[in-house]
């Protein structure tokens, strides 16, 4: 990340947090919002989607540009699949836990719940939704979180249906698997407070805390989802998309910052050289002994060259926004949206099978002097007509400066053009659902687990590390449940955390046991039916044997109990091992002998009542 001066630069910055709800069942049907892999699916439907005006009359501009990519979308149904996931028949009424949960997440960002909910549709025609809108309903407005750089706004709390998942790309357009449809959602949006990279973190990081919070949302990779807006003082509000690390939204920030800094610096240049942008020239016959393999390619298969003049781009189109990516690649971003595979500047070229010859006659048959650039495209006649003319959009956008758009975050912290910036065009009311009367009261405000974690030290006695481990994981609701059944709290602790860690590591399928089979095997424990040193094997069994109860497992581990007097026999065959080490040592060979006594013993003895017979054997022979 470049060392800025944030201030100078005028960064604003503003999250839309988005987070799955772990209800029973789906916003507006009977579904279960449990996933599923695409193997088990039953069925496929197809669906073709065209944007609609909204009740403004007006058609959305970034669902106008989606319309322009002809594609079947196609969508794999279940059989927990139902009508309504299908579109095939009017939702149901707003789930009641859903909207519970939604207002408990209300209260704890101190927001003011609406009186009255109104379910809107926002109109989505990439395919994610069979309907070709999303249904979405304020809940909740003016709230407030603190960073350590200050209070951030909460603009909105919105209660939506989740999309559906994109399983992969087909020759005729997606496939998407209707599983993750209508799982509710909870999209929580700041205002644009927050003013440095970090605090755009520490933000994220504290409206995570919170929703973790309700002990009521779903957890692991893809239920929650961060948006980032971003603009400087002399660029342009840019909706970043689907950030899914926490710890790489600052870095994300930063390279936007990055990227719109250096688009100003770019548009001042073409100004001072009264840049513009050429008209797309057909330029086939340049390229017609080529020996690009790219270009050859698409000649070969009957395309064509098209390519535009960019007056004033000498060395611009090629001038670095962001690691690996330069205006070239925003022109390619542009020209791909319309099924191109990218394109060529002269900025890069002779090169890719491109001769100089080439480059010459190319700026000739455009008419390009010194200080001018070409784009070109090649491909099949209609795609790269339109791919051509989307990238010298673009160009003359460049010209402007730095243009208002929605952009998908990659892996490396960089972001690349995904479609025009949404407006309210694409909002209108849904007329099959009822309004819906709230009243905050009904909810009880969740215990934080900032606060959590320090009632489990206080209370229960754990260390801070293992409170907060406990408290923040996955397993907080489990090990209450735990704890109130009368489990041992650190026992429980342990297990649930350091214990499923350990397990994991060694690539057991621990979550495939469930929290029912977890508080049966605390319980065999607590019972003294098992003792605790033989819960990994009992776990590690479960974990591959998920059908069998806590107590088969104890049985297929081969870890039943045994009597006191086995135990006896057990370690006094130990001692006689090590007789001599033992009349020589006497207690100090306790340490080494422990260990080979669990081991004789394999988990089925409790360590404690290993070590006080061992002992007593010891000082027998002592």
């Amino acid at each position: 990340m470049t060392d800025r001066d944030y201030d100078d630069l005028g960064l604003v910055a503003g999250l839309e947090i988005h987070q799955q709800l772990d209800t029973a069942t789906k916003l507006f049907c009977g579904s279960p919002t449990t996933l599923r892999e695409p193997a088990e699916a039953e069925r496929t439907i197809s669906r073709f989607l065209h944007p609609t005006k909204s009740e403004l009359g007006e058609i959305d501009e970034a669902a106008l540009e989606e319309s322009q990519v002809e594609r079947e979308f196609e969508y794999l149904a279940y059989d927990t699949t139902c009508l309504v996931e299908e579109d095939d028949e009017p939702p149901a009424e707003v789930d009641a836990e859903a909207l519970s949960v939604a207002m408990q997440i209300a209260n704890l960002l101190d927001a003011t719940v609406v009186d009255q909910a109104h379910v809107m549709r926002k109109i989505v025609i990439d395919g994610s939704n069979t309907s070709g809108f999303q249904r979405s309903i304020l809940l909740g407005q003016e709230g407030e979180i603190e960073t350590p750089d200050g209070p951030v706004g909460i603009e909105d709390l919105m209660l939506e249906e989740e999309s559906a998942k994109r399983v992969e790309e087909t020759d005729e357009g997606v496939r998407y698997s209707l599983d993750r449809l209508g799982i509710p959602l909870v999209e929580i949006g700041t205002k644009p407070d927050i003013s440095t990279p970090a605090q755009a973190r520490d933000a994220a990081e504290r409206i995570g805390m919170l929703l973790r919070s309700t002990g009521a949302v779903k957890r692991g990779l893809g239920t929650i989802r961060q948006d980032v807006n971003v603009s400087i003082a002399k660029g342009a509000r840019v909706e970043i998309k689907g950030v899914q690390a926490l710890d790489q939204i600052d870095e994300i920030v930063a390279l936007e910052a990055d990227r719109q800094a250096e688009l100003v610096a770019i548009a001042g240049a073409l100004q001072g050289r009264d840049a513009a942008v050429g008209e797309p020239v057909d330029v086939t016959g340049v390229f017609a002994d080529t020996d690009s393999g790219v270009i050859a390619g698409a000649l070969d298969a009957g395309g064509e060259v098209h390519a535009v003049r960019l007056e004033g781009f000498e060395d611009l189109v090629g001038r670095e926004l962001q690691p690996d990516r330069r205006l070239g690649t925003e022109l390619s971003d542009h020209a791909k949206r319309h099924g191109a595979g990218g394109i060529f500047h002269t900025d890069e070229l002779p090169a890719y099978g491109v001769t100089e010859a080439e480059v010459e006659a190319l700026r000739e048959a455009v008419d390009a002097g010194p200080n001018d650039a070409v784009a070109l495209v090649a491909d099949d006649p209609d795609t790269a007509e339109l791919a051509i003319e989307a990238a010298a959009d673009r160009a003359r956008a460049a010209i402007e400066g730095v243009p208002e758009e929605t952009r998908g975050a990659n892996d490396d912290g960089t972001t690349r053009y995904m479609r025009p910036l949404p407006g309210a065009a694409r909002l209108y009311p849904e007329t099959d659902v009822p309004p819906v009367e709230l009243d905050p009261a009904d909810v009880e405000t969740p215990e934080l687990l900032t606060e959590k974690s320090e009632r489990y030290a206080d209370e229960y006695g754990l260390d801070a590390g293992l409170a907060e481990q406990v408290a923040y994981g996955r397993r907080m609701p489990l090990f209450e449940e735990a704890v109130d059944a009368g489990v041992d709290p650190t026992f429980a602790a342990t297990t649930l955390e350091s214990t499923v860690t350990e397990l994991r590591r060694d690539d057991v399928p621990v979550e495939n046991v469930s929290d029912d089979q977890f508080l049966a095997v605390l319980a065999l424990v607590e019972d003294g039916d098992l003792a605790k040193e033989g819960v990994v094997d009992v776990l590690s069994t479960l974990a591959r044997n998920p059908d069998l109860s806590a107590e088969e497992a104890v049985e297929e581990a081969g870890l039943s109990g045994v009597d006191d007097e086995e135990v006896r026999e057990a370690i006094a065959e130990v001692v006689e091992r090590n007789a001599e080490q033992v009349e020589s040592e006497g207690m100090g060979a306790f340490s080494g002998l422990m260990g080979e006594a669990m081991g004789a013993l394999r988990g089925k003895a409790d360590g404690e009542v290993v070590s006080d017979v061992l002992r007593e054997e010891i000082q027998k022979r002592a």
